[in-house]
């Protein structure tokens, strides 16, 4: 059985996964470009190479102030990082509280080994695995307390199947 996310229109969602778990393929599968902001792409606005990580800093106020715009106009917003960090997410929850906007998760929670494989797997490029291992951990511990940060909705996938399966519709 395909899990099933239903989004609230205009709302916030947050990508949390590590390195290689799939979630760009997954956003510009169910989402339009035009609603995914992306760290990597904004590394790449901001130095011309997305693995550039000296630029995350720059990168992040632009993507930031993109995604409090975007949550202003009540446009449907995808967060595509990682996310396995606390103050990650809390800047985004902060940030749609008082546009009154609904922000869902949705985690990555694959083996390390699929992650590593399909990080090896990319074309173009690939994060070292030493920081893979890393934010598997993060994500480990991320899982723990997703429920109490004030999402409106968690969704968790688990394996390579239920990426591939699921189903996104934004209600009217």
């Amino acid at each position: 059985m395909a899990t099933s996310i239903e989004l609230p229109p205009g709302a916030l969602v947050l990508l949390i996964g590590p390195s290689g778990a799939g979630k760009s393929t997954f956003a510009s599968r169910h989402f339009y470009a035009r609603q995914i902001l992306s760290s990597d792409a904004y590394r790449e606005i901001v130095s011309g190479d997305p693995a550039d990580q000296s630029a995350t800093a720059q990168a992040f106020r632009r993507l930031h102030r993109e995604c409090h715009a975007r949550l202003a106009q009540g446009e449907l917003t995808v967060i595509d990082a990682t996310n396995v960090l606390f103050s990650a997410r809390q800047r985004f929850l902060t940030m749609a509280a008082p546009l009154d906007r609904a922000v869902v998760a949705i985690a990555f929670d694959l083996p390390l080994e699929r992650c590593l494989a399909w990080n090896a797997a990319r074309p173009g490029r690939s994060v070292p695995t030493s920081i893979v291992r890393r934010h598997w951990v993060f994500m480990q511990r991320a899982l723990q307390h997703l429920p109490e940060e004030g999402f409106a909705s968690i969704v968790v996938l688990r394996s390579a199947d239920e990426v591939a399966g699921c189903v996104v519709r934004v209600a009217p």
